[in-house]
């Protein structure tokens, strides 16, 4: 969907990915366990941290209606179409993978999701700045969702729309139509997935 995040490569083998010098910010260290609400690296043409979750303030539904719930993944369908997201950026998320969990809250099976040739994944994003009591500006980042693929369509139904590396200039360009083409299922057969027993769901 993704619901965690892991990014396990240096800073330094992500920038080469990326033909970037390096964070423009702190450097995170490796995360084994990325919650939403937490800072994650991000790519928009520099590598900088936001907010995992787009807290939607002043942003209203096609109603008129204040949006009130954090969006940590928006539908690829309705991301471009639905006026709650009127005015967003669009970013990548690179990491290293993601986690999934199956079955009864008390009896979860974690699985961890990553490329069967290792390196990196790229997520669609989109972004926003939530201005906060006092004027602090806090950039925010969502992961954009699709119909799941058939590696992760067992354990789940959605996926994140992952990106070509050649992909992200058009994902970061003006050419919303050529964006818009992108947002489709990653081909089967080049994800990897696993248990993973060592995640904590109860987590940030």
């Amino acid at each position: 969907m993704p619901g965690r995040f892991f990014l396990t490569g240096g800073v330094e083998d992500l920038a080469a990915e990326l033909g970037v010098s390096g964070v423009d910010g702190p450097v995170m260290p490796p995360r084994h366990n990325i919650a939403p609400g937490q800072e994650i690296v991000v790519f928009d043409g520099a590598l900088r941290l936001m907010r995992w979750g787009i807290v939607p303030v002043g942003r209203v539904n096609a109603r008129g209606r204040p949006v009130m719930e954090q969006i940590v993944n928006a539908r690829a369908e309705t991301v471009f179409d639905k006026s709650a997201f009127d005015g967003v950026g669009r970013a990548v998320i690179p990491v290293n993978g993601w986690y999934e969990w199956t079955g009864e809250r008390r009896r979860k099976t974690a699985w961890r999701i990553a490329p069967k040739s290792g390196g990196f994944l790229h997520f669609a994003a989109i972004t926003d700045v939530w201005t906060a009591p006092g004027g602090l500006e806090v950039p925010q980042v969502a992961s954009v969702t699709c119909a799941p693929n058939a590696d992760v369509a067992p354990i789940h139904h959605r996926m994140g729309v992952l990106l070509e590396r050649a992909d992200i200039a058009v994902w970061l360009g003006d050419d919303l139509d050529a964006a818009k083409a992108l947002m489709v299922p990653w081909p089967a057969g080049r994800l990897e997935i696993a248990e993973a027993g060592d995640v904590d769901w109860s987590g940030p």
